[in-house]
C-alpha cells in the first residue's frame, strides 16, 4: 500500500490518515523507538570501538617493548660477551626515563584539567596495596643505596653505570609510588590513548625491571650453590668452574672491611623486594589501565564501606599467632646452618614437616570456609570490577609456580626413591601444596564475589544517611521513617543473629590464612630455598634444567602469598 510505504521513511504523523479499523503498523512503531536507541547506541558502540582500539594500541606498545627488553636479558644470560649487563642497564634506564616524564606529565598536565578525573573507583588501590607499594619501595631504595655503596668501594673494578643505573632507579622508585599513592583510583576522562599508552610502558618497564631482578638473584644464588660445591669438592678433585663465575667475579671481590660487608649483605637481604615491588607496582598500573575511560554510576558506590575489626575472633589469631612463632624457629634454625655450611639432612626434615603439618589446616579451614559459603546462600556482587577481576587472575596464574614446581618434584621423587624418610617428606609436602594452593584460592575467589556483609550498626548508619538526605530533598515525614526503620532493624538483627556462627567461623578461617601466608611469605623472601638447595630435583633434571624450574616457580611462589594475604583480608572485611 502507498500508505504503508510512506510511514515506513517520514515521521509518524503520516499514520493518522488510515482507517480505524486497521491493525496499527507495528513495524512503524518500532522502527521510530529504535530510531534514537539507535543513535544512541551508535554513539555508545563509537565510544567502545575507541576504547578498545586504545587498549588494543597500547597494549601493542606494551608488547614489543617487553619482547624487545626480553630479547636483551636473554642475549645478556645466554651470551654474556656480545651483550653485557651493562647494556642492559642501559636499555632500562631509557625506558625508565620515558616513565618519569610521563608521569610528571600525568602529575602536573593530565589530572589538573577541568573534568580530567570524575570518578575514583573505590575498589582500586586498597590501603594493603598502597602500604605494598610504599613498603617495598622503601627496601627497594635502600637495596639500590646499598649497591651503589657496594659499586663505590669497587669502583676500580666496576663500571660506572652500575652507580648510574641505581640512581635513576631510585628517582623512579621515589616517583612512581608517589604516583601510585594518589593517583591509583583515578579514572582518568581526557587524554585517554595518551594515558593507556603511558599506562602500558610504565608496566613494561616493571616487568622487564623484575625479570632482570629474578635473573640476577637466580644467578647470585647459583654462583653460591656452586662455590659450595667447590668447597665440598675441594680436596683431591680439579676445581670446579663455570660460565657465570668469570675472572672479573672472581678478581672483583669485597675487601676485608665492615661498610663493605655490610653493603653486600643488605644488598642480599633486600634483594627479594625488589621484585615484589615491580609485580605490585604492576597490578595497580593494570587496574589504572582498564580504568581510563571509565564512567561510575552512583549504585556503585558503596554508601558505607566495611571496616577493619578484630571483635569477635579469639581462636584464629590465636593459631595462626602460634603457626608464625613456629615458623620462625624453623627458619632460623634453617638458616643458622645454611649461612654456615650446607644444611643437614635433619634441618631438611624438621623443614619440610613443619610445612606438613601446617599446610592440612590451612586447606581444612580454607575448605570449611567454602562451605560456609555456600550455605549461607549470599547474593553474588556481579557488578563490573576490575580490580577484583584482576585479583582472580593474579590468584590463579602465581599459584602456577607453586604447582608447576610440586608437580616436578613428584616426578623426580616418584622416579628415584619414594620410601626414603626426607624423599617421601617432599612428596607429601608437593602433594599438600598443591591442594592447599587451590582449596585456598576457591576459598578466596568465593568470598571477594560475595555482597560485603553490614553489621546493624552499619545498616542503621546507612539507613539513616538515607533517611536524611530523602528528608532534606523531599520532606518526607520522619515519624513514618522512624517507624519504618525500626521494623526492618529488627528483622535486620533477628537474622543477624541466626548467622552470626557463620560470620565468626569466617572471619576466624580468614584471619588464621592470613598468619599462615605471612610466614609462608617470610621463609622464602629471606632465603630459605630448600627446594634448591635438597639436591634432589637439580640432580634429576640436572642443575641448568631444576635453576630454570626455580627461576619461574620460586618469585611467582612468594608473589602468591604476598597477594593472598590481601585477597584473605578482604574476605574478612566482607565477613
Amino acid at each position: 500500500m502507498p500508505g504503508n510505504k510512506v510511514s515506513k521513511q517520514k515521521p509518524c504523523h503520516h499514520c493518522k490518515s488510515r482507517p480505524a479499523s486497521a491493525p496499527p503498523d507495528t513495524s512503524t512503531i518500532h522502527y521510530e523507538k529504535f530510531w534514537l536507541y539507535r543513535h544512541c547506541s551508535s554513539v555508545q558502540q563509537r565510544d567502545r570501538q575507541a576504547q578498545k582500539a586504545g587498549q588494543l594500541f597500547s597494549g601493542l606498545l606494551a608488547m614489543n617493548v617487553v619482547f624487545l627488553g626480553s630479547a636483551f636479558i636473554s642475549s645478556m644470560i645466554f651470551n654474556h660477551v656480545a651483550i653485557t649487563l651493562a647494556d642492559v642497564w642501559i636499555l632500562l634506564s631509557i625506558l625508565k626515563v620515558l616513565c618519569l616524564c610521563w608521569i610528571i606529565y600525568y602529575l602536573l598536565g593530565t589530572s589538573r584539567q577541568p573534568h580530567a578525573v570524575l570518578y575514583r573507583d573505590s575498589h582500586a588501590g586498597p590501603i594493603w596495596i598502597r602500604g605494598s607499594v610504599l613498603l617495598f619501595g622503601s627496601f627497594s631504595i635502600l637495596l639500590n643505596v646499598f649497591q651503589i655503596g657496594y659499586s663505590a668501594i669497587l669502583i676500580q673494578c666496576k663500571s660506572r653505570v652500575e652507580i648510574v643505573f641505581p640512581s635513576i632507579e631510585i628517582f623512579f622508585i621515589l616517583t612512581q609510588a608517589f604516583f601510585l599513592w594518589h593517583h591509583s583510583k583515578d579514572c582518568i576522562q581526557v587524554q585517554h590513548n595518551f594515558t593507556r599508552c603511558g599506562l602500558m610502558l610504565t608496566i613494561a618497564t616493571n616487568l622487564l625491571l623484575w625479570l632482570l631482578a629474578v635473573t640476577n638473584d637466580t644467578i647470585h644464588m647459583e654462583i653460591e650453590s656452586q662455590l659450595r660445591e667447590v668447597e665440598q669438592r675441594f680436596e683431591g678433585k680439579a676445581p670446579f668452574s663455570h660460565p657465570y663465575l668469570c675472572n672479573e667475579t672472581a678478581s672483583c671481590t669485597c675487601p676485608n672491611t665492615t661498610i663493605c660487608k655490610v653493603f653486600q649483605k643488605g644488598y642480599i637481604l633486600l634483594y627479594p623486594f625488589n621484585t615484589e615491588y615491580c609485580l605490585v607496582c604492576c597490578s595497580v598500573l593494570y587496574v589504572m589501565w582498564k580504568n581510563v575511560g571509565r564512567r561510575i554510576s552512583d549504585h556503585h558506590v558503596p554508601h558505607i564501606k566495611p571496616k577493619f575489626k578484630l571483635q569477635g575472633v579469639v581462636f584464629g589469631p590465636l593459631l595462626g599467632t602460634i603457626a608464625v612463632i613456629i615458623g620462625i624457629c624453623v627458619f632460623m634454625m634453617y638458616q643458622i646452618q645454611a649461612t654456615g655450611s650446607a644444611p643437614s639432612r635433619q634441618v631438611f626434615v624438621i623443614y619440610y614437616s613443619y610445612y606438613i603439618v601446617l599446610l592440612p589446616l590451612m586447606s581444612v579451614g580454607a575448605v570449611i570456609g567454602t562451605i560456609i559459603h555456600a550455605l549461607e546462600k549470599k547474593e553474588l556482587d556481579t557488578l563490573k570490577n576490575p580490580t577484583r577481576s584482576l585479583d582472580v587472575i593474579l590468584l590463579m596464574g602465581a599459584a602456577l609456580g607453586q604447582i608447576g614446581m610440586s608437580y616436578f618434584s613428584i616426578v623426580a621423587i616418584v622416579a628415584t626413591d619414594p620410601r626414603d624418610l626426607l624423599n617421601s617428606l617432599i612428596l607429601s609436602h608437593s602433594v599438600l601444596l598443591i591442594f592447599q594452593n587451590i582449596t585456598q584460592n576457591v576459598f578466596i575467589i568465593d568470598g571477594l564475589h560475595r555482597q560485603p556483609f553490614m553489621s546493624p550498626d552499619n545498616e542503621e548508619e546507612m539507613k539513616e544517611e538515607q533517611n536524611h538526605e530523602a528528608y532534606d530533598q523531599r520532606g518526607v515525614n520522619m515519624l513514618e521513617l522512624g517507624q519504618e526503620i525500626r521494623k526492618a532493624s529488627l528483622s535486620y538483627i533477628q537474622s543477624y543473629s541466626h548467622l552470626s556462627w557463620k560470620r565468626r567461623a569466617l572471619r576466624e578461617i580468614s584471619f588464621f590464612l592470613v598468619l599462615c601466608n605471612i610466614i609462608l611469605w617470610v621463609m622464602p623472601t629471606f632465603g630459605a630455598h630448600p627446594v634448591f638447595e635438597n639436591g634432589l630435583e637439580k640432580s634429576f633434571y640436572g642443575y641448568s634444567t631444576w635453576f630454570a624450574i626455580v627461576n619461574f616457580g620460586l618469585p611467582l611462589g612468594v608473589f602468591y602469598r604476598m597477594h593472598s594475604v590481601g585477597g584473605l583480608v578482604e574476605v574478612y572485611i566482607t565477613a
